[in-house]
């Protein structure tokens, strides 16, 4: 018998309008982090180099101060890496989607209790909301 895939939650912070944070911003926060480049990150996550940079200047935009700080390549190679903003933004996110997880574990429990089995008829359920 095949297990049951997992059941999760994907926050997305809503600030104002086109102001936000969600899963892949987070994401690619982390790869940044993780790798010390925002085209690394991105191409880690298929993700054109264009988008990463559009998403980090976006991010950058969106709080006091940036969220992460790059340098251009050189001799010495460019990269960049998290600000202190940038970690503790990250950080925050990551606790409420911990915490999320735990408070909603018994009604996410609940509702997948109630999906339909798969070949049951009940149609696609990888499509939208």
């Amino acid at each position: 018998m095949t297990p049951a895939p997992s059941t999760s939650l994907r926050l997305r912070i809503v600030f104002g309008p086109g102001a936000m944070l969600g899963p892949g911003k987070a994401d690619l926060l982390e790869g940044i982090d993780r790798a010390g480049s925002i085209s690394a990150a991105g191409r880690a996550m298929g993700m054109s180099y264009k988008r990463a940079w559009s998403l980090v200047e976006e991010m950058n935009r969106l709080f006091h101060a940036p969220l992460v700080a790059s340098s251009r390549g050189g001799v010495q190679g460019g990269g960049a890496r998290l600000t202190e903003t940038g970690q503790a933004v990250l950080a925050h996110y990551r606790r409420i989607e911990d915490r999320l997880a735990v408070a909603g574990a018994d009604d996410l429990a609940a509702l997948r209790a109630m999906l339909r089995a798969p070949g049951d008829g009940g149609g696609d359920m990888s499509g939208g909301e």
